[in-house]
């Protein structure tokens, strides 16, 4: 005998109620929307001109303004390590002691030759001022009085030499007392008590860096510098003076720098393997946060945009070809225009072709409309100014009570039939 399903009454009851409920539900939605003229609420900005900076953020790296490498000036064994590794160092600061008994002697023997030469000068002078007179009175010959005068004039000569072999003497024997050239920090040594350091290698002892104020040098592609170039040309942006420029440092940690550095120069040459120039900025660090050697990333202001037209980062959408568009508000129908963008200030973009003061843009609300499709403009808030609710990936809420139950009417097709399913269940 084949199986046959029966359907208790109970349950046939349940099922026609989630029916008529599913129905109801529907029809509510239907009339909601024709009330309105079947135009779905989409959130949406209308975009003025506005002032804003116009910035660049670029790639940097940091670089001591002040990079001092301490080498040995002289042959010798290291006989005492005078500073504190990683401590801060003045100019003319005693850092290493190097063995002076060769260079003592090497000095000692140099101003003993300097009068020996002295001396030889004295003769040589007495015996020219001797034969001086002789010669007029005819006691010598001429002869003899040039070889005086010429032996009295070496001797000078030999005096000078070694007067400059005593002062190089005196130049060595000083280099054995090592010390620093520019105020700064100065890190670990880099030889140790009883090492060998030599001139002739130029052995490196350590290292000063002066950190405060510093360097950060980035690079910007000419391709933008040309573009900016044009844009003043054209009166779109307006300078901002060398002095008035500001320059911001972001660090790792998406966190920005708390002191604002300014440019010092645009370089001139392009390297022919990126096509960039570098540039160069100085940054106050009294707190040594920016190290030598860090990469960052720095915020620019090159210019002033009087009239901007910005728009919400998220509003922009892409076309299978690549370009960028926007969708308007347009006679209450949806019109999409494709754009150009240039820089980013804070959460918005600058659109630099294809929109005009007074448009309204889309925001929000993409996935329940299509070009030339009626809707209702509601405005949009950024986010932060409603909680945002589950499953909606971290979309801007706010839209108003009308734009929130507009999505919720338009979301997935069925949704209200398993919305009421689960009412019903419950």
């Amino acid at each position: 005998m084949p199986f046959q399903f029966v359907r208790s009454p109970r349950a046939a009851r349940f099922a026609l109620a989630a029916a008529g409920l599913a129905l109801a539900l529907a029809g509510c939605g239907e009339q909601e929307q024709a009330q309105q003229g079947g135009a779905l609420p989409v959130g949406a900005v209308t975009v003025q001109p506005e002032r804003a900076p116009i910035t660049s953020n670029l790639p940097g790296r940091v670089e001591a303004v002040r990079d001092a490498q301490i080498r040995a000036r002289v042959t010798g064994i290291v006989q005492k390590i005078a500073f504190r590794q990683g401590g801060d160092v003045k100019a003319g600061e005693l850092l290493f002691k190097i063995d002076p008994a060769p260079s003592k002697a090497a000095y000692d023997q140099a101003a003993a030759q300097l009068k020996q030469a002295q001396a030889d000068l004295y003769a040589a002078r007495q015996l020219a001022e001797r034969y001086g007179p002789l010669v007029k009175a005819n006691a010598v010959s001429r002869q003899e009085y040039d070889n005086a005068v010429a032996a009295s004039r070496q001797a000078e000569a030999a005096v000078a030499a070694a007067q400059a072999a005593l002062t190089n003497a005196k130049i060595n024997l000083g280099y054995t007392d090592v010390v620093s050239p520019i105020d700064g920090r100065i890190g670990q040594p880099l030889v140790t008590e009883g090492a060998l350091v030599e001139a002739t290698s130029a052995t490196q002892m350590a290292l000063v860096q002066q950190l405060d104020p510093i360097y950060v040098d980035f690079s910007q592609s000419t391709a933008e510098l040309a573009r900016l170039r044009k844009a003043f040309a054209a009166g779109s942006l307006q300078r901002v003076g060398e002095d008035a420029a500001r320059a911001q440092v972001v660090l790792e940690d998406g966190s920005v720098y708390e002191h604002d550095g300014k440019l010092l120069f645009t370089g001139i040459t392009v390297d022919p393997g990126t096509g960039q120039v570098v540039l160069r900025a100085e940054f106050p660090n009294p707190d040594l946060v920016l190290l030598p050697g860090m990469y960052v990333r720095v915020r620019l202001e090159e210019g002033v945009n009087e009239q901007a037209l910005l728009v919400p980062q998220q509003a922009l959408q892409r076309t299978a070809d690549g370009m960028q568009t926007l969708m308007l508000v347009r006679d209450g129908k949806v019109a999409p225009a494709p754009v150009s963008t240039g820089a980013v200030v804070g959460s918005r973009i600058v659109v630099t072709q294809g929109l005009n003061a007074g448009d309204v843009v889309i925001v929000e609300g993409f996935q329940k409309i299509r070009p030339g499709a009626p809707v209702q403009a509601v405005p949009w808030q950024p986010a932060g100014q409603a909680a945002g609710q589950p499953g909606q990936g971290g979309q801007p809420q706010g839209q108003g009570q009308g734009g929130q139950q507009g999505q919720g009417q338009a979301a997935q097709p069925g949704g209200s039939g398993q919305a009421a399913g689960q009412q019903a269940g419950q």
